[in-house]
């Protein structure tokens, strides 16, 4: 069993075969088939590269990545194979290129395994709005694992990868690592280029990786990040250091947002356990304050009209005529767009398409879009008014531990409201990770949130590592 990068290196330095290794992953995906993590994998591929990197190996000419096998997030391309954002809208879509985020990964030997299910188009709280099914949670499989990355969480946690990649438009990295014990990272929108990956909502979408270290978690990071000829909105620079250097006698300033832990329907145990790690960085000659956020309310109905306007407008290009699925009974072009995106689209997509298409409305587009980037902005100046005098912000990563399949899917605004505490650093751009450092007396898992200043990776991954070694279960 490999639990991490680390691990696995070691295993190869003492003659392990970086194939062995391929083949151990594989029969970890076959045994745990139930939990429905893989839409494909990809065994040939995956022999292949593993053997072509043995032979690297041998004449050390081998990546950074040489052993580590990856999953993709099934929104992300991948030159030659399919990709379909978990929705029948996409039916036999072969990809045409890879994402630059993945080409990175290649470039320095990971292994590609498979692609993981999600929520379709990525927009979804836990895993049960894709077209091939929901994802169960490994820790419970009662439970659902988050969402919308739920496959790319749920295979961390049951060790069929070393790690793997999701997208994080409003939590969608956080919320699912925060259910199932794992490491999500959300990099500060622009650090790694968008271009590859499926848009949802283009000025949110951010594409990161879900690990058991935050050894691994940086690793991955710098590597994916830098800029970036095909995406514009990438930080036009090179990679960052994010070696893991974290001065225990540095003592940081740390803001907790008090409305965080008093909000309505956080669990108990969680606010318990927030105000653990509170004191026992006290304790340690840290800062720890709190402050107030008085926005919390408004964050989530400002982040759906916003990311709904741009999925209106994003999802536009599938429409049957020239790529995916296209309605056997369509007749005439209307009737084919119409026909086929009816009958491709699942019911959280269509009913999302048709919020943004109506706050994009004449005579609305002004009392909802508008005003929601206005409020963006509000949002925006508030997070960096707090970070002009702390370094970090901590909440909870979310209110509750993983909650039963099915048990909210006819309510749609209580599954939104799973993203209250992580839509912030998504509206105001901001880097943000969730750590496995709490557990509930249910038996399951919950992550604390840690937000730090927009390209200072850096500074957040080695506090998060010191975290981390502090709260060792």
């Amino acid at each position: 069993m490999y639990k991490n990068f680390a691990e696995i290196k070691s295993a190869i330095q003492s003659g392990v075969s970086v194939e062995s290794i391929a083949k151990y992953y594989l029969g970890r995906i076959e045994e745990t088939k139930q939990l429905n993590a893989f839409l494909e994998v990809f065994t040939e591929d995956v022999l292949i590269q593993a053997q072509a990197v043995d032979a690297k190996l041998k004449s050390n000419t081998a990546g950074k990545l040489a052993g580590m096998v990856i999953g993709l997030k099934d929104n992300l391309a991948y030159k030659g194979h399919h990709v379909s954002n978990s929705s029948k809208i996409l039916e036999g879509f072969e990809s045409l290129y890879t994402a630059t985020a993945v080409q990175r990964l290649l470039d320095e030997d990971a292994i590609i395994i498979g692609r993981l299910n999600c929520d379709e188009f990525a927009m979804g709280s836990s895993n049960e709005n894709s077209a091939f099914g929901p994802v169960l949670n490994p820790i419970n499989e009662k439970m659902v694992p988050g969402g919308s990355s739920g496959g790319s969480a749920a295979a961390i946690a049951a060790n069929l990868c070393t790690a793997a990649l999701g997208s994080d438009t409003g939590g969608s990295i956080r919320q699912p690592a925060s259910f199932t014990g794992t490491i999500g990272f959300k990099p500060t929108y622009g650090r790694i280029s968008r271009y590859g990956l499926l848009a949802y909502a283009s000025s949110f979408d951010q594409i990161g990786p879900f690990t058991t270290t935050v050894e691994d978690s940086a690793l991955l990071t710098s590597i994916m990040c830098g800029k970036d000829e095909y995406d514009s909105t990438a930080l036009q620079e090179g990679a960052p250091d994010l070696s893991l250097k974290f001065d225990p006698n540095k003592k940081l300033k740390i803001a907790y947002i008090s409305d965080c832990l008093e909000s309505k329907g956080i669990d108990s145990e969680i606010v318990n356990r927030t105000k653990e790690i509170i004191a026992s960085l006290q304790a340690e000659g840290h800062t720890v304050e709190p402050v107030s956020f008085p926005f919390l309310d408004v964050m989530v109905p400002t982040y759906y009209v916003l990311t709904t306007a741009e999925a209106s407008s994003n999802l536009a290009r599938y429409s049957g005529v020239h790529f995916g699925y296209q309605s056997p009974t369509a007749e005439g072009v209307e009737n084919t767009y119409k026909k086929s995106r009816s009958e491709g689209f699942g019911e959280e997509v269509k009913r999302r398409i048709m919020l943004g298409t109506f706050v994009l409305s004449h005579g609305y587009y002004d009392a909802y879009y508008t005003k929601g980037q206005k409020v963006r902005r509000v949002i925006q100046d508030k997070t960096k008014a707090i970070f002009e005098d702390y370094d970090i912000i901590l909440t909870p990563t979310t209110p509750s531990t993983a909650f039963e399949i099915g048990k909210n899917d006819k309510d749609p605004i209580t599954m939104y409201l799973q993203d209250i505490f992580t839509v912030q650093a998504n509206l105001a751009g901001n880097p943000a990770i969730s750590l496995p450092i709490g557990n509930h007396s249910n038996g399951l898992p919950f992550g604390i949130q840690l937000m730090g200043k927009p390209f200072q990776e850096a500074d957040l991954f080695a506090f998060s590592d010191y975290l981390m070694a502090a709260n060792k279960n």
